[in-house]
């Protein structure tokens, strides 16, 4: 190649090659694209988008709520295991100055009469007599009641510097749940005051589409209803039909013991026979009875609340949130239950909701956020949200996928 030729130009200037041109046409056309799916921020949410932001606000706020339970009750109780130790403390301190007393007499004694070395005084008043344990010399100039002072003033401090390091903790950890009882508050506030800001924005029609959305789900959540009780109905049937078929056989079986002992002559182990299998029947109906007399109490209460405001972090007497609805409910039956949903789940026996029994708490959504108290034929009584009151409704009020176990608390 002549050295004078120049090198070859791979693009005229200012045109793309054809590779590079179709990609910048391709990457036009995206941004296009992405820019005309991006919602404008004044576009205005749709009736279907808000009330779904306003259920979910509606359930985080539940789930807030059950977390101010349990930091209201930890508050609680650090508090009271607190003013205990403090209490302790100061009773602990007067007994120390007692002993720090008692020692500056015999220190002020001895001086006085002069049996005692300088330091014995430094001794008997020191902050930390324990230091001076080993100088043996010092001790054996103590008298046997002297030493006994000694010896109840170690201990005295030692225990009251440990009741002081110990309320130092508790107070801090007071400190630490009275900032998630805080925080938690703000958590629930803010999520109602964005809720109820949705909702005041909706037009007039807009509330009437609303409700009668609203409508129709309660429709279908009581035809869910009337179809579990259904289930349930007939479930009871059978189950009734096939323990008479039980109590029929048994009792054939035990008329033909019963001839076969008269032909024999031992009629007295026939007796003992039957009378063993009565009384395990007894024992049986025994327990179902306890069970439905009590929740006969605890569902009469629940419906003597209907009609009150639901107020989160409430437990009666003039509101109650869910779980403060359910611990209420069964403490008039003389049942114990804790505060929130999460432990509430844990005290008693799962069963199916095809076998609910009037009673039985039933726990809703993954997180167990919410209780209500099962009243029978699909139905249950519960605390649902903030701005409405407590009353019956169907177990499936929200959706029969967000039902997540029945409990059977006693």
């Amino acid at each position: 190649m002549a050295p004078h030729r120049k090198p070859r130009p791979s693009a005229i200037a200012g045109i793309r090659t054809p590779t590079l041109a179709t990609a910048a046409l391709a990457s036009v056309a995206l941004l296009s694209q992405t820019a005309n799916a991006a919602p404008s921020p004044d576009r205005r949410p749709s009736l279907e988008e808000v009330q779904k932001q306003v259920d979910d606000l509606y359930h985080q706020a539940e789930t807030a709520t059950e977390k101010y339970n349990a930091a209201k009750e930890k508050t609680a109780e650090q508090r009271k295991h607190t003013d205990t130790l403090l209490d302790d403390v100061a009773h602990r301190t007067q007994k120390l100055n007692e002993a720090r007393d008692q020692l500056g007499s015999f220190a002020a004694a001895q001086y006085r009469t002069g049996t005692a070395a300088p330091d014995t005084a430094t001794f008997l008043l020191a902050n930390s007599p324990q230091d001076y344990f080993d100088q043996t010399q010092l001790m054996s100039r103590l008298t046997g009641r002297q030493k006994k002072a000694v010896d109840n003033y170690v201990t005295e401090q030692a225990a009251t510097m440990e009741k002081r390091r110990e309320a130092t903790t508790s107070l801090q950890t007071l400190t630490t749940a009275q900032g998630t009882l805080k925080s938690t508050k703000a958590d629930v506030q803010k999520k109602l005051s964005t809720a109820r800001e949705l909702l005041s924005k909706l037009t007039a029609e807009e509330k009437q589409r609303l409700a009668a959305i609203e409508k129709k789900k309660q429709e279908e959540a009581q035809r869910k209803a009337e179809e579990l009780a259904r289930q349930q109905a007939a479930q009871r049937e059978a189950a009734q039909k096939e323990a008479a078929q039980k109590e029929a056989a048994q009792k054939e079986a035990a008329q033909k013991e019963a001839a076969s002992s008269a032909t024999s002559g031992s009629s007295d182990s026939s007796s003992a026979g039957s009378g063993s299998t009565s009384s395990g029947s007894t024992s049986s109906g025994s327990t179902s009875s306890s069970y439905a007399t009590k929740a006969e109490k605890a569902l009469a209460f629940a419906r003597a609340q209907v009609g009150k405001p639901y107020v989160w972090g409430a437990s009666g007497p003039d509101s109650y949130d869910c779980s403060g609805l359910t611990q209420a409910s069964w403490k008039a039956a003389g049942v114990k239950l804790d505060r929130t949903t999460w432990a509430q789940v844990k005290e008693g026996t799962t069963v199916s909701l095809a076998n609910a029994q009037p009673g039985d708490l039933i726990f809703f959504y993954d997180d167990i956020s919410h209780v209500g108290l099962y009243i029978g034929d699909g139905m249950m009584i519960h605390a649902p949200k903030p701005g409405a009151y407590v009353r019956e409704e169907s177990v499936y009020y929200a959706g029969a996928s967000i039902i997540h176990s029945v409990v059977r608390p006693a």
